[in-house]
């Protein structure tokens, strides 16, 4: 199975994606990309990763025109920028979902209250990936959405 996760900046919630979903199946190939891709992964998201044991800090924001020209079974948007931006994929896309999120990047206030907002989106696209994980692996007890309610 491989699966592309796509975002605007490729610097958070597409990264978290990424890793989570690597994290429930090594045995699936998992992408993430941005249409105008950051420069790095916020450090914010590599904190609250590392919290929950997932490292990202070596990860890079990528282009998706790097990706436009391969087959995937999933092309996962997280945020509407992108779902309604997306590029036209020449490859074979199986199945397009978009499961969106706040963009944890946009949080205001302390340093506390910020990092509370990158954790709560952590905790949400946890919940969702893991929702949608159990639905493609057909584990969702009748449930065929990715809502992260099974």
């Amino acid at each position: 199975m491989k699966i592309l996760v796509l975002c605007t900046g490729n610097s958070c919630r597409s990264q978290m994606a990424e890793a989570f979903l690597k994290s429930y199946d090594k045995t699936i190939e998992v992408h993430s990309a941005g249409t105008e891709p950051s420069s790095q992964v916020h450090p914010l998201a590599i904190q609250v990763m590392a919290e929950v044991g997932i490292d990202i800090s070596q990860n890079k924001p990528k282009n998706v025109e790097q990706f436009v020209n391969q087959d995937f079974d999933y092309l996962l948007s997280v945020c509407d920028d992108a779902n309604l931006n997306c590029p036209v994929f020449e490859g074979t896309v199986e199945n397009r979902w978009h499961i969106g999120f706040n963009d944890p990047a946009m949080a205001k206030g302390t340093e506390e209250e910020v990092l509370n907002a990158f954790r709560s989106i952590r905790n949400e696209i946890n919940e969702g990936f893991s929702g949608f994980f159990k639905s493609i692996k057909g584990d969702s007890n009748g449930c065929s959405s990715c809502c992260g309610c099974s």
